[in-house]
């Protein structure tokens, strides 16, 4: 009776080790269906969606900085800020600014420095353009651009954008507008690291492959 039991009992688990299997990520990511459109031209794009205000992004920070030093020459990397609640969009703007301002490189570490290492309040116009004058951009110049129908596009597009990833958190990595990479796939910031550069060869062979 007792081994009938047993064998009840691991069948049954069996039954479901399956559909468990199916519904956990696959090897640190998960897939998006359907598959966006890049911006990358024939290189592999790997896209960084983040929050300024988001301590775990500032802490991911320097992975993804050690990563671009030393990126394959095949991929090619971005950054759009996510909007998930209406007090994100602050931080959206002054990002958007910066990439309209051509001052992304000199501005994005500064800014996280600036939120989670000096404890400033950056979460309005006026204190981002504060932030933005000791990198030159003047107050006349930064507010013009903050209520710019540029801005403006970038700001409904990364909405629109936020919702097709099916992003649910930040920081998430997208390779090629195929695979959504997280903490919470990956494990840690060292393994998302490591399951991008996975991802790219694969996107890689796949682009280059002879019809």
């Amino acid at each position: 009776m007792r081994n009938t039991l047993l064998s009840i009992l691991f069948l049954g688990l069996s039954g479901l080790l399956p559909s468990l299997a199916s519904a956990a990520p696959q090897a640190g990511y998960e897939l998006i269906e359907p598959a966006q459109p890049t911006t990358t031209g024939d290189k592999v794009e790997v896209l960084e969606i983040f929050w300024y205000g988001c301590p775990h992004c500032f802490r991911f920070h320097p992975h993804v900085e050690d990563w671009k030093s030393a990126k394959p020459e095949h991929a090619a990397f971005r950054l759009m800020p996510a909007i998930f609640r209406a007090n994100w969009e602050p931080h959206a703007r002054a990002y958007f600014i910066a990439e309209i301002l051509d001052i992304v490189e000199q501005i994005h570490g500064p800014l996280f420095d600036a939120i989670h290492l000096e404890n400033r309040k950056l979460n309005d116009q006026k204190s981002l353009a504060a932030f933005f004058g000791r990198f030159g951009v003047s107050t006349e110049q930064f507010n013009k651009t903050w209520d710019s129908y540029a801005v403006s596009s970038m700001l409904r597009r990364a909405r629109v954008m936020t919702r097709r990833y099916k992003i649910r958190g930040v920081p998430t990595i997208i390779v090629n507008g195929r695979y959504r990479i997280s903490g919470s796939t990956a494990g840690s910031f060292e393994n998302m690291i490591k399951v991008v550069n996975k991802l790219i060869a694969k996107e890689q062979t796949r682009m280059h492959k002879k019809p």
